[in-house]
């Protein structure tokens, strides 16, 4: 996704946040954190995160992306 996308995609009205913790993503998949910390973990990862200090992050668009079959 190019960053006039992303920025098109963001809407000053729009409640959702940016980003969600590991155990949302978990809730909004079905399946427990330990599968997404694996999802996120390494070189590999199938799902893009944002590490900030000790907590992990997801943003919503790679999330989506994941999903829909584009790369993270």
């Amino acid at each position: 996704m190019e960053n006039t996308e992303f920025y098109e995609r963001q809407n000053m009205n729009n409640t959702e946040p940016a980003t969600l913790s590991v155990a949302q993503a978990a809730r909004l998949l079905g399946v427990s954190r330990a599968v997404v910390y694996e999802a996120v973990k390494g070189p590999g990862a199938s799902i893009r995160a944002i590490r900030l200090g000790r907590r992990i992050v997801i943003p919503r668009v790679s999330l989506e992306a994941t999903l829909s079959g584009d790369s993270p």
